[in-house]
């Protein structure tokens, strides 16, 4: 616990940082690997879906994915704020590296308009659904719903599944590697992606667990009886 509140003082921190951030210090800081693996993809005029979750610094992996040039162009889906001046600004601190942004709620709709793009559209797949059209698993010991939308957009789309791996070798450092999970979305079951992108994410807690953000409200919905 004192572990992962070292890390959120730092995170909110870093995170304030990207407003003022250097693409040098970002690539001094921030580590990628796996590139070679979204270039094959982008030499074949496919797009791909990024699953990650709330796990080491989310928002600097945005700013140092958008400084190499020759990968699809990063869309990250976001979640529009009430209050119209925090919103601008988190935009702002989004895409002032050259990463574009979807909201939540035009998420399907801009991906379908998009599809003769070359892109990578990023899902934090931890966040927490409506109980009623979610995937129900376990997840860190406790029942737990899932967003669908990274399986039924890779399945629509025809997309594959990237997941973002992410670590910090010491405070202010992290390192982010690409791995493919699922190469073609349309040789799977039901269900099948959600729980594959859920435990690898939760490998990575369970590794190391300070640096997850425990804060967030993952669990406060129960399984409604329709869907036990």
């Amino acid at each position: 616990m004192r572990r992962f509140y070292r890390w959120f003082c730092d995170l909110m921190l870093e995170t304030l940082k990207t407003l003022t951030v250097s693409p040098a210090t970002v690539r001094r800081r921030f580590e990628f690997h796996g590139q070679e693996l979204l270039r094959e993809y982008a030499r074949q005029g496919q797009s791909v879906i990024l699953v990650l979750g709330h796990y080491g610094n989310w928002e600097l992996a945005g700013a140092r994915y958008s400084q190499e040039k020759d990968l699809p162009q990063l869309y990250v889906i976001y979640h529009p704020l009430h209050n119209k001046h925090f919103d601008r600004l988190l935009h702002h601190m989004r895409t002032r590296s050259g990463t574009r942004l979807y909201t939540m709620r035009e998420t399907s709709k801009a991906m379908l308009r998009d599809r003769h793009l070359n892109t990578a559209t990023a899902f934090i797949a931890d966040q927490t659904p409506s109980p009623e059209r979610a995937w129900w698993t376990t997840f860190l010991g406790q029942e737990t719903p899932v967003f669908l939308g990274t399986e039924g957009l890779s399945k629509k789309l025809g997309y594959p599944v990237v997941y973002i791996a992410m670590e910090r070798p010491r405070r202010g450092h992290y390192r982010m590697t690409m791995e493919l999970l699922v190469a073609d979305p349309s040789n799977t079951a039901e269900g099948e992606i959600t729980e594959i992108h859920t435990r690898r994410l939760e490998a990575d807690i369970r590794r190391s667990p300070e640096i997850w953000l425990w804060t967030h409200r993952r669990w406060k919905h129960r399984r409604p009886e329709s869907v036990a």
